[in-house]
Order: C-alpha cells, then sequence, then structure tokens
C-alpha cells in the first residue's frame, strides 16, 4: 500500500496503532490539518466510532483501517513512508508465558525502522512499569533507534482516555520516545 492511495498529497504520514475510541488520533488531526492521519484498529466497532467522529467533524486528513497492529507495520506501510508512530497503552500481557505476544520486540523495532522516515520518531505509553522496562530494553537492544528525552511540554500531544483515567486513579505513566537513528 502506498500513502497515495489513502491520501492525496504529500503530507507527513502519522500512525496511531490501537487508537482505540479515536480521542487522540482526532485531537492530533483537528491540531494538525496539514498532516495525515492513520488509525490502526483491529475492533470493528471503534473503527465504525472513529470513521463516524471524523467524518462528523470533517477531518480529511483521517484514515482508520481495521488491522492487526504487527501486520500493518510488517506487511502494509512501505518503506521510509511514516514520520511519527504512537503506540499508546498497548496491552501489556503482563504473565511471563504470555510476553511473547507483546508487540515491542527485536522484530516488531526492525520493521518499524523500515518504516519509518529518516528521523522518523516512536512515541510510546504505559502505565505498566514492567512493560516500560521491557519496552526501554528492548530499544536499547536495537541499532536502528536512539531515545531521546520527552519533555511534558516538548510538543502538543493530547492524552487518550487511558491517561487521562490512569492518571485520575493516581498510576504513574511511564512514556519513551525514540528516532530512528539510521
Amino acid at each position: 500500500m502506498e500513502p497515495g492511495e489513502l491520501f492525496t498529497g504529500g503530507a507527513p504520514l502519522e500512525v496511531d496503532l490501537g487508537c482505540g475510541d479515536g480521542s487522540f488520533l482526532l485531537a492530533m488531526a483537528r491540531e494538525f490539518p496539514g498532516r495525515h492521519f492513520l488509525g490502526v484498529e483491529r475492533l470493528l466497532g471503534r473503527v465504525r466510532k472513529v470513521c463516524r467522529k471524523a467524518d462528523r467533524d470533517g477531518l480529511g486528513n483521517v484514515r482508520v483501517l481495521r488491522l492487526d497492529a504487527r501486520y500493518c507495520v510488517e506487511w502494509l506501510l512501505p518503506p521510509g513512508s511514516v514520520t511519527r508512530l504512537h503506540l499508546l497503552f498497548p496491552d501489556p500481557w503482563p504473565k511471563a508465558r504470555h510476553h511473547k505476544r507483546r508487540l515491542v520486540n527485536q522484530g516488531f523495532l526492525t520493521a518499524l525502522a523500515a518504516v519509518l522516515a529518516p528521523g522518523g520518531e516512536f512515541l510510546f505509553k504505559t502505565d505498566h512499569a514492567e512493560y516500560f522496562e521491557w519496552t526501554a530494553g528492548e530499544l536499547a537492544a536495537c541499532p536502528h533507534f536512539t531515545t531521546c528525552a520527552w519533555p511534558d511540554d516538548a510538543f502538543f500531544y493530547p492524552r487518550t482516555d487511558f491517561e487521562t483515567q490512569w492518571r485520575a486513579a493516581g498510576r504513574g505513566i511511564f512514556k519513551l520516545r525514540a528516532v530512528r537513528a539510521d
């Protein structure tokens, strides 16, 4: 798939893997009308909801695909096509026997590096401390990425519904920002 099949014009493409109800995706699209935003979600009800909201709000810079996140990155997105990929509050698969199901691993990061444009960013947030450490370790072991600071006021970044819920419950939020190194 080429970005031109979804969007016209050569605007930067940002991908929200597991976009859920679309609150983050739609807020970003409203804030940055000169960018294209692709939401990826496997649950049909959520996809329909996000599409209705984007249509209602007249957001022509939003598209949503019903796909598995790993498949999207490994097989669908063309090399160098993505400027930013957002992975916000994915399932941490907390049990040790389920860790193999976690999205972030060396295979995923290698595929992600291929679809990111030079200097492209991977932005990750979770409320699960152990998954944060796991992801930080995977990124540190991956030669394709360099982690960098992500201060709260670095740039516009709306909270997801999960983040708002977790903060209200007093949970810590952990975040990583990595840039494609090569």
